[in-house]
């Protein structure tokens, strides 16, 4: 599977799609990231569309570039993330003070110790929360990143490869349900 192959198998309606696969996923395109970084986020993104084929594309592509710690944080960003942006939506929701006073009595160890440069897990967790919608998850990932010192082009570049990956992911669901 090449990234090539990725983008053939999308239709045709989503060529911008395909051309921006094709631009993100590079140094060029996703300026203030490693290539580490890069394929690490588009890992992340990848579990979080919830198109497993999807995903093994985007793994076997991205093993090229990660170690097998990256590997297993950007699926636990995923998993993680997947379960704390429900959580913490519902705080948001519900616009009830007394739920942001009871401990959230919910593990979350990887986060602590995710494996890799804590900063790379935060890159992570920002952009599968700005797939799954969790405005105070993406408001306090962003925060940690830009105090650590990263720039907001590196940001930026982090959530232009979600929403692309994540669109990429639905189209070839869509296509192949089609």
């Amino acid at each position: 599977m090449t990234l090539e192959n990725i983008r053939d198998s999308l239709p045709d309606y989503a060529r911008d799609l395909k051309l921006n696969l094709g631009t993100v996923l590079t140094p060029a395109g996703a300026p203030g990231l490693s290539e580490r970084q890069i394929w690490a986020v588009a890992l992340a993104c990848a579990a979080a569309s919830r198109n497993s084929a999807f995903t093994r594309a985007i793994e076997a592509l991205a093993l090229a570039h990660l170690d097998a710690a990256h590997v297993q944080a950007a699926h636990a960003a995923a998993a993680i993330m997947g379960m704390n942006n429900v959580y913490y939506r519902f705080l948001h929701l519900v616009e009830d003070e007394e739920y942001k006073q009871l401990p959230a009595r919910l593990r979350m160890n990887v986060i602590g110790n995710p494996g890799i440069d804590k900063f790379d897990f935060e890159l992570l967790s920002l952009a599968v929360s700005v797939i799954n919608g969790c405005g105070t998850c993406v408001i306090a990932h962003e925060r940690q990143l830009r105090q650590h010192g990263t720039s907001r082009e590196a940001i930026q570049s982090a959530v232009r490869i979600a929403a692309t990956v994540h669109a990429v992911a639905r189209a070839a669901e869509a296509s192949k349900a089609a």
